[in-house]
């Protein structure tokens, strides 16, 4: 089985950070979305690769991933040169998966157990289509599956008197008959071509389209609270303390923490779940649950809980952030008493003076 994995988003929910670089490799827990996205694939025993990208952000994919040998994958670049919409996203990768039964995953996706459960029920099943799906407290902010007899029978978006509590998450299983259904679409009143119109046609047609009950969490880290929340879930999963640099007696350590090597810390408290990347300076600081500090990253007079600090971000002199996402190379000061806490959504190479 092959995979494609959908990254030709504009990501507009994320600026200012998409103007300057992909959503999909912006760091949770000090890792590119897409690693996950990666390491989730190749667990569930596909190892080939179709990355969907915009020809804007080629490049930079193709610097941050190469072949995929790093994540024992192979990886192939598939140009989506005009977004109209999943589907066509979809239909951009029919040569790249030919005849073969493949696996769509959105990037920006993250899924606590994976996806080996739903692609060892499909081989053993295989049908046109495969969702996964997850419960919901609020179906009508979602698109939303309709099932009986553990067939899905209706897809409905976003629906005012949703027909089940179960939610679309951004992973399906397809066999070549998907290709037929996407060229019998006309564009939505997005002017899109929608996957769910498309599996809709799937089902209308008399193709056989299972349902797939999410194990564990599952994020969509397409805002930037959704993404400092993903950054939240992953650090739960620390399971014991990785401390690899020296740290000085004035340093308080507590919870499950992981701190990368040639870390500078003085007269700080660090407390998990925490991860720290490569040298990295903490002085005079406090680190609460909750947050990644990138590698290279400078704090100093500061606290800082439940937030994002990519790499080779300064802080200096703010108390307090959280629920924050800070770019890289960003400067933030402060030369005077705050007020309790600020929340920042700040893009890369930003500079804020706070007087």
């Amino acid at each position: 089985m092959k995979a494609v994995v959908l990254c030709a988003g504009e990501g507009t929910r994320l600026r200012p950070l998409t103007y300057t670089s992909a959503k999909h490799l912006i760091p949770v827990a000090n890792r590119p979305v897409i690693h996950y996205t990666l390491d989730a694939l190749r667990e569930a025993g596909i190892t080939d690769i179709g990355l969907v990208v915009s020809p804007n952000v080629e490049a930079e994919f193709t610097s941050a991933l190469g072949d995929g040998a790093p994540w024992g994958v192979r990886i192939s670049t598939i140009r989506q040169s005009d977004p109209k919409g999943l589907a066509h996203a979809v239909a951009c990768a029919q040569d790249f998966v030919g005849d073969d039964p493949f696996l769509v995953y959105l990037g920006d996706n993250l899924l606590e157990q994976g996806v080996a459960g739903f692609v060892h029920d499909y081989e053993a099943d295989p049908t046109a289509a495969g969702i996964m799906l997850t419960e919901v407290d609020d179906p009508t902010s979602f698109g939303v599956a309709r099932l009986a007899n553990d067939r899905v029978t209706e897809l409905v978006e976003k629906p005012s008197d949703p027909p089940s509590n179960l939610a679309i998450v951004g992973v399906y299983q397809f066999d070549a008959t998907i290709f037929e259904a996407i060229d019998s679409l006309e564009p939505s009143w997005r002017g899109e071509l929608e996957i769910t119109d498309a599996i809709q046609t799937l089902i209308d047609n008399g193709e056989t389209v299972r349902p797939h009950l999410v194990q564990g969490w599952w994020k969509d880290a397409g805002k930037p609270e959704d993404m400092v929340d993903a950054n939240r879930l992953v650090l739960e999963g620390l399971v014991e303390p990785q401390i690899d640099s020296d740290l000085p007696n004035d340093v308080q350590v507590a919870g499950r923490v992981g701190i990368a090597a040639n870390v500078t810390a003085t007269n700080s408290v660090l407390r998990g779940p925490l991860v720290i990347g490569d040298g990295a300076v903490i002085r005079d600081s406090f680190v609460g649950p909750f947050t990644s500090i990138g590698a290279g990253v400078q704090l100093s007079d500061s606290e800082i809980d439940y937030s994002i600090v990519m790499a080779e971000a300064s802080i200096e002199g703010i108390r307090r952030i959280d629920h924050s996402l800070i770019g890289r190379n960003v400067r933030l000061r402060h030369r005077t008493q705050p007020p309790d806490a600020y929340r920042f959504v700040i893009g890369d190479d930003g500079e804020v003076d706070l007087t």
